[in-house]
């Protein structure tokens, strides 16, 4: 999968970096710096090796970001991060899933990938900022929501420090999606309308089971309730996520009227999935453990600290306390309890609009 990059330069010898996917924001972030009276130039990233010669959704955006870079009059080079990408995400990516834990990716590559090479790259040739179309804000070191609610992507940027923010822009914060596109639509955008991407972070949307597959040798297993009656079977623990209901295969149990199955546990050292009904208790954590903890800024001088956390991209802010316990651990208590707390999943803190940062679950109860 690839990525584009615009490097943008105005009267005064200032450079910045603005990243591409061939996708409607980045094309209306370079549009805007464009206006703005910048020169850009275009940089394809390629950060995986495609090998499915058939599949190669790559082809699409980057047809997509260079039709953009020809109506900007934008200059288009090439970089390839590919060893990069696989040493500092995927590795890590596949880790995870072999302990049994449930990864993002794309904070991860945000992290190591989009705002650490993409930065020393810009940086070996001058440049003095990075712009991305991430829906977010910054002022000075802090990291501020983007004013949509729809498209705030906050949570997916809790892992950068003050340096890798400092030069960055985002010249979407401010904006809407709705009004992105119609920017774009204005501008003559063949893109404007396109979807958004989704997927595994510069490999794209893929046959999950199949793709993780190729990577990690699945261990089919038991499925067993909460009281230990076995009910089924699973393909793998890796193929699973804590509140899944979909792909389970145990139905109603042959009775339209029960309620479905949901993931609620994973017992790896007997290689076991642990299923429960309805809205069974299980399901639902008052308190999560998270460590590591990335603070953005200075870490809080004192605790317990009243905030407000997500524990997964979207959802709603939920009222919390975070106390620190010791070895890099933080315990985590909501005013109200949360459904499917994972593991291997990110837990972001907020202050009002402002991102504090976060970690990753150990666990929640």
């Amino acid at each position: 999968m690839g990525y584009i990059v615009a490097i943008a330069q105005n009267g005064n010898d200032m450079h910045i970096i603005v990243g591409m996917s061939g996708g409607v924001d980045s094309s209306v972030t370079a549009l805007l710096l464009k206006e703005q009276g910048h020169h850009v130039e275009g940089i394809f990233m390629q950060n995986w090796v495609e090998e499915d010669t058939d599949f190669c959704p790559a082809k699409l955006d980057v047809a997509d970001a260079e039709s953009v870079c020809d109506q900007l009059n934008i200059e288009l080079h090439r970089v390839n991060f590919a060893a990069e990408y696989w040493e500092k995400v995927f590795r890590h990516f596949l880790a995870e899933y072999q302990a049994g834990r449930t990864p993002n990716p794309d904070i991860l590559c945000n992290k190591e990938i989009k705002f650490k090479a993409f930065l020393q790259y810009a940086k070996q040739r001058g440049a003095d900022y990075i712009a991305t179309g991430h829906y977010v804000r910054r002022v000075d070191n802090t990291l501020l929501k983007g004013l949509d609610p729809d498209k705030d992507q906050s949570y997916f940027l809790y892992a950068l420090d003050e340096m890798q923010l400092t030069q960055s822009l985002f010249p979407l914060g401010d904006l809407t999606k709705q009004a992105v596109r119609k920017m774009a639509q204005k501008a003559g955008f063949k893109n404007h309308a396109k979807k958004d991407s989704t997927g595994i972070c510069f490999i794209g949307e893929r046959k999950f089971k199949s793709f993780l597959n190729d990577y990690l040798p699945a261990k089919p297993g038991i499925i067993e309730t909460a009281e230990g009656a076995a009910i089924g079977h699973h393909d793998g623990l890796m193929f699973y996520t804590l509140g899944q209901r979909q792909g389970l295969k145990i139905g109603g149990q042959k009775n339209a009227m029960a309620s479905p199955w949901y993931v609620i546990r994973k017992n790896i050292i007997d290689n076991k999935l642990i299923v429960a009904q309805g809205h069974h208790p299980a399901l639902y954590a008052q308190y999560l453990i998270a460590s590591p903890v990335h603070w953005i800024n200075n870490h809080p001088e004192t605790f317990p600290l009243k905030a407000s956390a997500k524990t997964r991209y979207r959802q709603a802010d939920q009222p919390c306390m975070i106390k620190e316990i010791g070895n890099d651990q933080y315990q985590v208590t909501f005013e109200h309890p949360q459904r499917a707390v994972t593991p291997g999943q990110s837990v972001v803190f907020y202050q009002g609009d402002r991102c504090l940062g976060g970690g990753i679950i150990v666990n929640g109860v």
